[in-house]
């Protein structure tokens, strides 16, 4: 397992939606989520996506990230739906993830399930569930669970986020194949709060400075990811 601080590309562009959405999402799936699988599908049906890709997939964080952008040199495929929680990333995982075999997945969710009320207990039992699924069917393939970011507008429920965080990294510990990206780090002051500077003026979405720093972090160990190497 590994922790950082800090191409082909494929990415469909889904309209912005609500930062966050009723509990019981998965048995409640909005018309706005159904839509962007919708609009994946069209896509899907009229362009090829690549082999051996890494997958970026979750809620606006991923759907933000200009991964054509970013990572021009990686076979990039983006399927993150803004608003979206553990839950619905589950209940949509053929869709976003499992029909395009990825080689490595980048998972960013988590953030409207503690701000919607869940326990950091039930956003590690969800995300477990993401990561069993993914093995029944694609194997031991790497993901990297990029932790939950800290956002002055959900600054109240930090320590909720954090702690699922740890919660998260800790249950990658022992396996090889699941990392753990340390998204906080980078974006607080010295005194531990966000970093202005690093954000939207919503206070909650980052913007291209904070994608600069995660993506400089982030690339090495994505290109190692690719090339096999499960231990670096």
């Amino acid at each position: 397992m590994l922790c950082f601080s800090r191409a082909f590309v494929f990415v469909a562009v889904i309209a912005a939606v609500p930062a966050s959405i009723p509990a019981a999402a998965a048995d409640d799936i909005p018309a706005w989520a159904h839509q962007a699988m919708e609009d994946f599908a069209r896509w899907d049906a009229q362009n090829s996506w690549p082999e051996d890709s890494v997958l970026f997939v979750g809620s606006s964080t991923i759907r933000r990230w200009n991964t054509r952008e970013y990572f021009p040199d990686l076979p990039v495929i983006n399927r993150g739906f803004g608003g979206s929680w553990i839950a619905q990333v589950n209940h949509f995982i053929e869709e976003t993830v499992l029909k395009y075999e990825p080689k490595v997945i980048v998972f960013y969710a988590g953030d409207n399930d503690v701000h919607g009320g869940e326990t950091p207990e039930e956003v590690l039992a969800e995300y477990t569930r993401f990561v069993e699924t993914v093995q029944e069917r694609l194997g031991e393939t790497p993901i990297v669970f990029m932790g939950i970011k800290p956002s002055r507008s959900r600054w109240s429920v930090w320590p909720d986020m954090a702690e699922a965080n740890r919660l998260i990294e800790a249950y990658g510990e022992d396996k090889t194949h699941l990392h753990y990206f340390d998204t906080a780090s980078p974006l607080l002051l010295p005194n531990g709060e966000p970093d202005s500077d690093l954000f939207l003026d919503d206070e909650l979405h980052v913007n291209d400075a904070a994608y600069e720093i995660w993506t400089a972090e982030l690339a090495p160990l994505l290109v190692e990811l690719l090339n096999g190497d499960q231990e670096s």
